[in-house]
């Protein structure tokens, strides 16, 4: 997965922004709205070339590629794994901490690297510290958090992927 895109409940014409991702990006759809992630996920579907994972909603990921679970979730990678081997799990992580408890994953998305607006007062890791997390993680760890067009050639290697909200992926 080259470039990850999360939604979000902004209300971003995300099916525009999903069609402009290379082929094999993913798309996790997030958001409060049940219904309203069971309509982004009907929309998205039939885009080719994308993989759809559903975050928090191990119900609603029966009908995409797999389950995004958060941080204080990601205990259950095993389970769901279990129910679903063909499934692609990747949960949150804040801290390296949170990232060394991770079994039964995919990837992680490690957030927040950069000051986001998302998440408001929130203390950024900062590119040089994220990347010596990543660089630990038992798993491919994608970069999260305040990425844009202009910062992410600051990430070092150790990033399997970007992941962003909006920053790479203009409406």
């Amino acid at each position: 997965m080259p470039l990850v895109l999360f939604t979000d409940d902004s209300g971003r014409d995300w099916r525009a922004a999903a069609r402009r991702l290379p082929r094999g990006s993913a798309v996790v759809i997030r958001g409060r709205d049940e219904q309203a992630r069971a309509a982004l996920l009907e929309a998205l579907t039939p885009l080719p070339g994308l993989r759809l994972l559903v975050a928090d909603d191990p119900e609603l990921a029966e009908a995409a590629d797999g389950l995004h679970l958060p941080e204080a979730r990601a205990r259950e990678a095993a389970h769901w794994r279990a129910r679903h081997p063909g499934w692609i799990i990747t949960a949150a992580a804040h801290s390296l901490r949170a990232l060394m408890t991770l079994a039964h994953v995919d990837a992680a998305f490690l957030s927040p690297v950069f000051a986001t607006a998302s998440h408001p007062g929130a203390p950024a890791l900062s590119p040089a510290r994220a990347g010596l997390i990543a660089a630990a993680a038992p798993v491919p760890v994608y970069a999260l958090g305040g990425i844009d067009g202009r910062n992410a050639a600051r990430l070092p290697p150790a990033f399997a992927g970007i992941a962003a909200i909006a920053g790479l992926f203009a409406d």
